[in-house]
């Protein structure tokens, strides 16, 4: 099964400072990533600081794609998901390293010997994570939870994986905000 693409369309201004169409059509840029096949990045926008610059500026998607948000700024996102196959579940954590490499972020990756499943990781951000087709299931240390389109995480800096345990692929939309873990300001680890 493949999803629709994505249809963006980002504003501006004209000269005279009336609010126009910039762009309208599909995502400039739309990566799977290689070391997990059939896993898809569909770069949306992303912001630089905060608060963000409201300018006409280039589109921020072209390039590399990277898992993090810009510092102090924001990243959204579609991913398609695959289901998780005996062999990845198997095999896929060796593959981690290369994975998070590909996207930017090679310190993400916590997958140890006795992890839950060989996705989890820990980003500095803030991530709403929302299914929009397809369930998933949010691996944590301590805990699973089934998702279903319509269910909205709020994802604040914790160990996690996304395990598709459906047999069909996901399609989660992700809007990803810079932060700082506590335990980084003041050593309270896990304050809410």
């Amino acid at each position: 099964m493949s999803f629709s693409a994505i249809h963006r369309v980002v504003t501006c201004h004209d000269a005279q400072g009336r609010s126009t169409v910039s762009s309208d059509g599909p995502l400039p840029n739309v990566v799977e990533i290689a070391a997990i096949p059939g896993t898809v990045f569909h770069e949306v926008w992303s912001t630089q600081g905060s608060p963000a610059p409201l300018d006409n500026g280039p589109d921020p998607t072209l390039g590399p794609v990277l898992l993090p948000p810009p510092p102090q700024g924001t990243r959204i996102r579609f991913v398609d998901i695959p289901p998780d196959t005996a062999e990845f579940l198997s095999t896929g954590a060796s593959k981690m390293h290369e994975a998070f490499s590909a996207i930017g972020d090679t310190h993400a990756s916590t997958v140890r010997a006795d992890s839950p499943h060989p996705l989890m990781h820990r980003t500095e951000s803030l991530d709403y994570g929302v299914v929009i087709e397809g369930e998933m299931t949010l691996v944590l240390d301590q805990a699973e939870v089934q998702l279903t389109p319509g269910s909205v995480v709020v994802q604040r800096a914790t160990n996690h994986a996304w395990a598709n345990r459906s047999g069909r692929p996901c399609r989660m939309l992700f809007i990803l905000v810079d932060g700082v873990a506590m335990e980084a300001v003041d050593g309270a680890h896990g304050r809410p």
